[in-house]
């Protein structure tokens, strides 16, 4: 009787683990298929022809004329790359350099308002882009640094839910060690290098592969703060798509998807040591 329960999970599991990876089996497939082909199986679904979409598991015939166009036809694919690049990594260092030290206030220290601070912290992580774009755009625009990469990297930087992240893990050091450090003569941004960034190194590992998987796949901001093209980010690159680039934009985020994925990879055990360090510390308290 286990053994069919466990089969059963097993089946259930697969089908819903096959269900949500449909996407990027499709599009990894999907950019090795012939323009005629993919004109086949979608044309339906993006012009008006009436009919419904299909798609092959297997290409009838495989190629990588896709990726050749994406690298040698298109040089403005190279420029969208790298303004990610620099857009993720500018962020990533802001968020390592004013993130931590927050969330190292928040937990360790007190000081007026200190609570309510730190509440308008969650209520602004939970806020969606749609809500608070108005007053983004106002700020940008005030600071003029509209259509350009600053107008994305800006709001990255300061970003609530890394300090919400690292909160956890600097609230759960106890005061003895640092009331301890404190007698021993230690500064206290030496008791924050020596203790704080050593005991929350699993937050911030899991906080940076966190906010870098959000960076890269931004949306919402390249389009509303910026219209040159030139500036534009991966993830909005061919955002018209048409029978015409079917096969190169498939292949563009299939290049796209793989920073990412190997971002993961790297971080994995670290999200997952992250993920469970919080849980523990929220059934502790």
């Amino acid at each position: 009787m286990k053994k069919v329960y466990k089969l059963t999970i097993i089946l259930i599991l697969s089908v819903v683990a096959f269900i949500v990876s449909y996407p990027v089996i499709f599009m990894f497939i999907g950019s090795f298929m012939g323009d005629g082909e993919l004109r086949d199986y979608l044309g339906p679904a993006i012009t008006d022809s009436g009919g419904y979409a299909s798609f092959g598991i297997i290409p009838k015939q495989p190629n990588i004329w896709s990726y050749i166009k994406l690298l040698f036809d298109r040089p403005e694919f190279f420029v969208v790359f790298w303004n990610s690049i620099k857009v993720a990594a500018v962020s990533l260092l802001g968020q390592c350099l004013l993130s931590i030290m927050a969330a190292w206030g928040f937990a360790v220290y007190n000081f007026p308002f200190k609570k309510i601070l730190f509440n308008l912290y969650i209520f602004f992580m939970l806020m969606p882009f749609q809500v608070i774009m108005l007053s983004e755009y106002i700020v940008i625009l005030e600071l003029n640094l509209l259509d350009t990469l600053w107008a994305i990297i800006l709001p990255s930087i300061f970003s609530t839910f890394s300090v919400f992240i690292l909160h956890y893990f600097f609230r759960d050091i106890p005061t003895e060690i640092l009331e301890a450090a404190r007698l021993d003569g230690a500064s206290e941004f030496k008791i924050f290098l020596k203790i704080g960034v050593p005991y929350g190194k699993a937050g911030i590992a899991s906080m940076l592969v966190l906010s870098f998987l959000e960076i890269w796949n931004l949306v919402e901001q390249p389009v509303s703060f910026i219209k040159d093209q030139t500036k534009w980010t991966l993830s909005i690159f061919f955002s018209e798509v048409t029978v015409d680039n079917l096969g190169i934009s498939l292949a563009s985020a299939v290049v796209a998807f793989i920073p990412a994925l190997f971002v993961f990879g790297i971080g994995k055990d670290y999200l997952e040591g992250g993920i469970a360090a919080v849980t523990t510390i929220k059934q502790n308290k």
